[in-house]
């Protein structure tokens, strides 16, 4: 059963004290990565693992927030490291960074994998017992690993850009995973046109996918630290912050209940 929302996110106010966490260092060829793993063993636990992939300024406390709250749930969860050790920026410069990987989709690709392949690791979990939530740039990365191929049990997107590279389109011999995109309704950096030629290619290959639009929010509607003023483009809403939150843990429990 899911627990109460309000309960939910006063956990994530209040760490508990059986909350293990822990810092790994890991490797993609010559770069050195730092990821996040946390695990409750005093919760029971689901067998089942979630890796998380972080929004334009890298791993932070954002990340490290949602893998506790998903280890109160019985998850092992493990926020990788896209950018590299230490490598946190900040606006304006995190766009640069942020579009160097949604311009090189092979390399982006390439370190989603190693953050897989640490959390299959850590957990001692099959692909086919994880999924993986993503935040804004994290969001098109879990749709790049659901394009890419990796037969994770599932993928859900908060506010994350929708358009694929080009020539790297979803094909149906290769998306093997379930989908579930949560999306702002008002959002003006993921455009209808965008969001129409989305779903145009999910349709196209047949994917198993659900979407949700929260109307009135915008950009970075789960990111407190964007503040309340929807005239910039990124604000906080609350109450889509809280309902997609409920939205991806009825969609874990239907695709982890259907292997």
């Amino acid at each position: 059963m899911i627990k109460p929302l309000l309960t939910l996110f006063a956990y994530a106010s209040l760490l508990p004290a059986a909350v293990v966490e822990k810092t790994i260092p890991y490797r993609d060829g010559d770069t050195e990565l730092e990821g996040f793993f946390a695990h409750d063993p005093d919760v029971k636990q689901t067998g089942k693992a979630v890796l998380i992939v972080h929004q334009w300024t890298g791993l932070s406390d954002n990340e490290r927030m949602r893998a506790r709250m998903l280890a109160q749930l019985g998850y092992k969860a493990f926020a990788l490291d896209i950018y590299g050790k230490g490598v946190r920026p900040q606006p304006p410069e995190a766009g640069k960074f942020a579009g160097k990987y949604k311009g090189d989709r092979k390399l982006y690709r390439q370190r989603l994998a190693a953050g897989l392949e640490q959390l299959k690791s850590l957990a001692g979990a099959s692909a086919a017992d994880i999924a993986a939530i993503g935040y804004c740039f994290g969001g098109t990365g879990v749709l790049e690993i659901a394009r890419g191929g990796l037969p994770l049990a599932g993928v859900v997107s908060f506010h994350g850009g929708l358009g694929a590279a080009k020539g790297q389109t979803a094909q149906k011999d290769t998306l093997r995973t379930k989908l579930l995109v949560l999306h702002g309704a008002d959002d003006p950096f993921v455009p209808p046109a965008e969001v129409g030629a989305f779903h145009e290619e999910m349709a196209s290959v047949g994917a198993d996918l659900s979407f949700v639009a929260y109307p009135g929010a915008v950009h970075a509607f789960t990111q407190k630290g964007a503040g309340k003023d929807n005239t910039k483009g990124a604000a906080y809403h609350a109450a889509a912050d809280e309902q997609s939150w409920q939205a991806m843990q009825e969609f874990f429990q239907r695709v982890f209940a259907s292997e």
